[in-house]
Parts: structure tokens; sequence; C-alpha cells
């Protein structure tokens, strides 16, 4: 059996940004379905609006694109949806308030706690916001020893997500939870039928 976890977060890390910041984790068996997905969409239902779009993201598409995808997630077979959510006024620790890369890696670390790790091979998929490789380095391992499972089978990959088609659903999904915790705003997230669980950063 092989899983494939694809991650990426809504919000921001800042003081004086959004209220809170989402990271959303999507499983799937099966990655070459999402590709399918996304290239049957360029081709045909929405070849105009995507025609100039380098990639899909949420806060650059329109509300029909979004729909769809979440409906497209529906589909997915044996998919789960996991959230990670920090409301940042509750975050007391200065020493994780001054240093965002220590923040995001605490954060995704709780993620991974949550995470299913079954028997298998499983690929980890990250929007790939650290452009250091020290930095990814660091991440790999915070959020490995945070895993129920550590062995060789289990491999983590820092992407861009143009390149990915997983990494452009978990954007989609993280902006549909954001919109909820933010905005007060379940529309989107309300159109996932499949198993999702969210969580929140305490």
């Amino acid at each position: 059996m092989f899983a494939y976890i694809y991650i990426d977060e809504s919000g921001d890390l800042g003081d004086r940004g959004s209220k809170h910041l989402v990271l959303a984790a999507l499983v799937v068996e099966d990655y070459k379905v999402l590709d399918r997905i996304i290239k049957n969409m360029r081709r045909n239902k929405f070849k105009k609006e995507l025609r100039g779009a380098h990639e899909i993201k949420a806060n650059k598409s329109s509300d029909s694109v979004i729909r769809y995808m979440l409906e497209k997630v529906n589909e997915l077979k044996n998919a789960r949806v996991f959230y990670m959510v920090l409301e940042k006024k509750k975050l007391f620790s200065e020493y994780l308030r001054n240093d965002k890369n220590k923040l995001y890696n605490f954060i995704a670390g709780k993620l991974a706690k949550n995470l299913p790790m079954d028997k298998g091979s499983i690929s980890i998929r990250v929007d790939k916001s650290k452009g250091r490789q020290m930095l990814q380095e660091d991440f790999n391992a915070y959020f490995m020893k945070n895993l129920k499972r550590i062995d060789s089978r289990i491999t983590i990959e820092h992407s861009y997500s143009h390149a990915w088609s997983g990494l452009q659903f978990a954007d989609i999904l993280a902006w549909s939870c954001f919109q909820k915790f933010e905005h007060g705003d379940s529309g989107y997230i309300d159109i996932i039928k499949i198993e999702q669980e969210v969580y929140q950063v305490w």
C-alpha cells in the first residue's frame, strides 16, 4: 500500500496579519487521479479561466473553480482531509511568536501527530515555502519526530505547487477551512463529504 500526503497552509504567521493560520493535509492513495482532474479542468470546463494561470490557487480562482475542486475531492477513493488550526491570539509563547519558522514547524508537528500512519510507504509533499535547505531540514526532522511512525518508507519532499496537483488541492482545502474560522463562512468546507478532521492548536 502507498499513500500520498499533500500539505499547504492558508493565513499567515505575522502578528498583524490574519487571526488564524490553517494547515491542511490531503491524504490519497492515487495522485494520478488529481493530475487528471486538473488536466481536464484546463482542457475543458475551465479552459478559458485557467489559460493564463500557472497554477490553481484559491485566492486567485473563481467561486466556480473552488467549488468544482471541492466536489471532485468527494469522488476520491479512500481520501481523507486533516486540518490544524491556530488562533494566533491564544499563542502565548514569545519564543514561537518571534520565530516564524519555529512556529510553522510547531503547528506542522501538531498536524503530524494526527496524521494516519498506515502500513506501507508514505510520500509527504509540502508546499515549498521554505527556500533555504537548512530550514527544510529542520522542518523534516521536527515533522518526522512527531509522526506516529518513523521508518525509511516515509519520505518528505518540498515542492513548488504548480508542479503538483495534490498541493493545489491542499491549497483549496486549507483556504476553505480558513474561511470558516477567519470569516465564519463554512459554505466551502461543508461541501466536503469525505472524512475530514479539524484540530486546533492550544
